[in-house]
Order: structure tokens, then C-alpha cells, then sequence
């Protein structure tokens, strides 16, 4: 990482940013953390963006919990452990904090990184490999303090994670909320100019206690990370999907990658086109706890009674739902792939063996994935409503000058905001 000059004066030198610190800094993020419980994309703290509505309109607004709702419930996410997990990835990466006052109290920070992704756009036939991926800025994890808002500071981290994405070659810079976050969509669509740009569906299922059953007829093949590596070249290359990372094979033999799996027929039809599904698995309880709110009263007893009875007659096989009303872990489906006429099959039999896999870690409760709306995949892969939901909204915005998009990847001709969705969409788990 490079070093972070200390910020210019703002609104009376009473707000500084510089680079995080961990052995000074550590303390006051956790408790930011603890204090700016969000939904699973809404990283930008509840009504973060309204309190640095510092224009002429001074206009109060209601606080909105940025948090994801169905039917009454919310998922809050809130993220452990490493506060690097997120980003360290990415060859470029930095956390920014923002300090106030005399006594310099820490009292908002951001995250970011740079990496290389692709634009699923059709190759030209006079294009090189960097035409394929474009170097991205991810803005993620801005959190304010409740007590300090309204003065510019989430506005002024913004600003300077930009300025530092911007001097590492980045052509556009992301970032991810809640449809229902307005306060977020305001601050970076009002006052940044980024434009909303793609709208994934998180699919979420719970992890029984009993096995799920794989039909006999479907064979699940474990793929070691080189072998899934060309799997997934072949299979999802560049021009099929927006946002894959071109670290892929890197990704695929992470430590925090489960495995990467293949199913296939065991008699396949010959007279029919060949049916296959493909999906990787991530263990995300280390970085990330989730906690289910606002369930009914009634809800909360029958899944108590539920877990109660599997506990005593396991034999029943009753599906008990794990007490996902206090903070339990998640294993993310990725690079989640199917084709032919068995595939939706497949898939489905793909995330059991999936389940079986989560069923062994004490500490999963769910599994979920993220897909494109338009992925076929998504209408297959079993989820629960509950745990389910659409309201995701990624935004993007053209950072830098023209010769600068053109040696981080991007044709300045071409502009990836206007572009439709190429179908596929890649949600990197490393990133969740």
C-alpha cells in the first residue's frame, strides 16, 4: 500500500483522514462496527449519507436502518475478526479513518481496493487480454459514528478513498447498498454522480441437522483448485460475465475455499446435449456473522419447538431450523454454473452436497449466494424466502482521466455505466 498523506484541512481542520493503524485504530473500529450494525450490501452506516447532507438543504431525515427486510424480518450483518479480510486480496488496498475534533476520535472509516475484473463484453478481434478486465476501485465498509453526524465525514472519506483508487490506475469505482438505503443512494448517486448499475439476489437456505439426500443418478465430483481453475476458463470465460476477478485460480485455491464441485448424470441420454453443474464454496465464518430480526413471536416459538423436537425424536427427520436469532455464519455459493437439460437437477443436487459440507461446521447456519437476476441459475438453487431477498443495488461511476482508463484496461468509447447486463454476474465472496 502506499502512504496516505494526511488529509487537508476540513470545516475548520475539526476532520483528518489518514491510513488506518491497527495497533492505534483497532479498538475504535470494532466499536464502530458494533455501533453501525447494517444489512448484508448496505455497508454504508444507517443514515450516513443523510448526516453529511451539509448543502444548502438542511432538511432533517428520518433514520432508516440500512438493513435488508422480508416480510417483516431483517438480516443484519456485521463483520469479525481481520478488518483487512475484505480487501487483502487486492494487490492495492487501504483503510481510511477519519478522526475529529482536538482530540482526534476516530470516528468514521472506509475500505477500499483496486483489482482487475471483467466487462463481459465480446472480444474484438484486435483486443488484448487487458480489454477483457478493467481495473475497478470497490468502496466498501464506510461507517460514521451515530454521534458525529452531520458534518462532512462520510462525504470526506469518499472523497479521499476516490483520490486514492483513482492514483492507482482505476478506471471505475463500485459500490454496493440496499434499495431501501436512501440516505446511502443519495450521498453517492447525488453527491458522487454514481449511477445504480446492477441489482443481484441474495438466496439464502438454512443448514439442517440431517443430511440432505443426492439422487443416485447424479455423480458429485470434487475439482482440485488447477483442474476447477480450467473448468471455469472454459466454462465462464471473461466475455459471459461481468466482475470476474482475473486472480480467479487464486481465488479457487484459497484457504477459505472449501472446494470447488461438478455434477454430472451417472447414465446420461446420449441422444440428448450433455447436463452439468458447477458451483465453489467459501467459508465465511470467520469475517462475517449474520442475525435475523424482527421475526414474529410466534415464528421464534415454532422454530424453538421445531429444534426441540428434532433433538428428542431425531429419527423423525423434522428440518429444524438452527436459532438464527443470534449471530451465526454463512458458507457463500460462487461461480455457480449449470447447462443442458438436467442442469437445473444438477444444481439442485449440487447444493445439497453443499449443505452436507455446512452441516459439519457448528457455527454455519445458512447458506447463501449471490446471482445475477437474470441467471437461470437462480431459479434453481434452493432458497427460503425468509432468508432470501432482491433489494441489493451496486453502483458505478467513471473515475479519472481518458489516458488513465486506457492503461487501466478500459476504452474510453466504450463506457461500462450505459452498458446492458452481459447475464452472468460474479459476486466475489472474498468481498461479501
Amino acid at each position: 500500500m502506499g502512504v496516505m498523506h494526511e488529509a487537508e484541512p476540513v470545516k475548520k481542520t475539526m476532520i483528518r483522514v489518514r491510513e488506518f493503524d491497527v495497533a492505534r485504530d483497532l479498538p475504535a473500529i470494532e466499536e464502530l462496527e458494533r455501533r453501525c450494525q447494517v444489512g448484508l450490501s448496505g455497508d454504508q452506516c444507517p443514515d450516513a449519507a443523510a448526516a453529511d447532507n451539509d448543502g444548502a438543504d438542511k432538511k432533517k431525515t428520518p433514520k432508516k436502518n440500512s438493513k435488508k427486510q422480508q416480510r417483516g424480518m431483517s438480516l443484519y450483518a456485521e463483520q469479525i475478526g481481520d478488518p483487512f479480510a475484505r480487501i487483502r486480496h487486492a494487490p492495492d488496498h487501504v483503510i481510511l479513518v477519519a478522526e475529529y475534533g482536538e482530540e482526534e476520535e476516530v470516528v468514521g472509516v472506509i475500505k477500499a481496493c483496486t483489482r482487475m475484473v471483467s466487462r463481459g463484453r465480446k472480444k474484438k478481434l484486435s483486443s488484448s487480454r487487458t480489454k477483457q478486465f478493467v481495473k475497478v476501485a470497490c468502496l466498501l465498509g464506510l461507517r460514521v459514528s451515530p454521534s458525529h453526524r452531520r458534518h462532512g465525514i462520510a462525504t470526506e472519506l469518499v472523497r479521499r478513498a476516490e483520490s486514492w483508487c483513482t492514483a492507482r490506475g482505476a478506471a471505475y469505482a463500485t459500490m454496493a447498498t440496499t434499495a431501501s438505503n436512501a440516505a446511502s443512494l443519495a450521498l453517492f448517486t447525488g453527491r458522487f454522480a454514481y449511477a445504480p448499475f446492477r441489482r443481484p439476489v441474495f438466496l439464502g437456505h438454512p443448514v439442517h441437522r440431517h443430511r440432505a439426500r443426492v439422487p443416485r443418478a447424479h455423480r458429485v465430483l470434487r475439482l482440485p483448485p488447477p483442474l476447477a481453475a480450467a473448468a471455469y476458463a472454459a466454462l465462464l470465460p471473461p466475455a459471459a460475465a461481468e466482475f470476474l476477478p482475473a486472480d480467479l485460480p487464486a481465488l479457487l485455491d484459497h484457504k477459505l475455499t472449501l472446494g470447488t464441485y461438478l455434477a454430472i448424470e451417472r447414465g446420461p441420454d446420449p441422444a440428448l446435449p450433455p447436463s452439468f453443474a458447477l458451483l465453489s464454496v467459501y467459508d465465511a465464518t470467520r469475517s462475517l456473522r449474520l442475525r435475523v430480526g424482527g421475526a414474529p413471536t410466534l415464528l421464534r416459538a415454532s422454530l424453538a419447538a421445531a429444534r426441540a423436537l428434532d433433538r428428542h425424536a431425531p429419527w423423525l427427520q423434522v428440518p429444524s431450523v438452527p436459532d438464527i436469532f443470534r449471530p451465526f455464519g454463512t458458507y457463500l455459493l460462487y461461480g455457480v454454473r449449470m447447462s443442458g437439460p438436467e442442469g437445473p437437477a444438477l444444481l439442485r443436487s449440487l447444493c445439497r452436497h453443499a449443505h452436507n459440507v455446512a452441516r459439519k461446521n457448528p457455527a454455519c447456519a445458512v447458506l447463501a449466494a449471490d446471482l445475477g437476476p437474470d441467471d437461470p441459475a437462480a431459479a434453481a438453487v434452493p432458497h427460503w424466502p425468509r432468508f432470501s431477498c432482491d433489494e441489493d443495488v451496486w453502483c458505478i461511476k467513471k473515475l479519472g482521466a481518458r489516458t488513465a482508463n486506457a492503461d487501466a484496461g478500459d476504452d474510453s468509447e466504450d463506457d461500462w455505466t450505459t452498458s446492458p447486463p452481459a447475464g452472468l454476474l460474479f459476486v466475489d465472496p472474498r468481498e461479501f
